[in-house]
């Protein structure tokens, strides 16, 4: 990464998204688009309130959503402090972006590809299925624990296949599982490309149908990290071979048989 892709740039928006039982849980960032070269659906950025002091020393890492019009947009959910304070920002505050960093989802336009998301991990498919030049052979499975409309799904909707289910009670989780493992053996008979993101747990349920049917997966990892260029080692993961790798510089997008969960 070169000094020109980290730099100052000003909020246009915040936004909130639905409404859960914890009130501004999900919102949007909008961002002066950081003026790159270009960018990949599955990259991440790292952002830093300038006016946040050394209370918060780290930024945050987050995936990138959706790019056009010149600006960037972030989906977050509030989780900490850290997010938080960024849900409290306004227009015209600043932020310190650096990236964007990692590597990205593979595309295969002519591919059957389904796009298995958990929770927030709906954010990257945003910008993946914008920029896809092949959307009627996209298909999006979301897993969900909050209303579907904290999350852009019927955005997305709108344009690639969907489908959603909510997990309530435990009954609803062995049948997502269900699910998933149905889906993922679906697209390997059609020798399709499987991407995932979201929390540990469903990523290795993914991780394990891919295994069970010989299929390729991608896996984005969602690790903590402090810095996002491979400084820190706060982000450390295994990978197929049991060697230690910076999910920031080597992911956070893995093939599934290339990262250990």
């Amino acid at each position: 990464m070169s000094l020109r892709n980290c730099r100052n740039v000003k909020v246009l928006d915040v936004v909130p998204v639905g409404q859960s039982k914890r009130p501004g849980e999900f919102f949007e960032i909008k961002l002066e688009y950081p003026d790159w070269d270009g960018w990949k659906p599955g990259q991440f950025v790292m952002i830093r309130p300038v006016s946040w002091d050394l209370e918060i020393v780290w930024g945050r890492p987050f995936s990138i959503s959706s790019v056009g019009d010149g600006s960037l947009t972030l989906f977050i959910q509030k989780v900490g402090r850290g997010t938080s304070r960024l849900a409290q920002l306004k227009p015209g505050d600043e932020v310190a972006i650096w990236g964007p960093l990692g590597n990205g989802f593979a595309v295969e336009p002519e591919r059957p590809t389904l796009l298995l998301a958990g929770g927030i991990g709906i954010a990257p498919f945003r910008g993946y299925v914008e920029n896809h030049a092949g959307p009627e052979n996209l298909k999006l499975f979301l897993a969900h624990r909050v209303p579907l409309e904290c999350y852009p799904y019927d955005s997305l909707s709108r344009t690639v296949e969907c489908e959603s289910m909510m997990e309530r009670t435990p009954e609803d989780l062995q049948r997502i599982i269900a699910r998933l493992h149905e889906l993922v053996a679906e697209y390997a008979e059609r020798d399709g490309l499987i991407l995932c993101c979201g929390p540990t747990p469903f990523m290795r349920t993914v991780q394990s149908a891919a295994a069970e049917a010989g299929t390729r997966a991608q896996l984005s990892l969602e690790n903590r990290m402090g810095c996002g260029v491979g400084a820190c080692l706060g982000c450390v993961t295994k990978d197929g071979s049991g060697h230690n790798v910076q999910v920031c510089t080597r992911g956070p997008v893995f093939w599934s048989d290339n990262v250990e969960l």
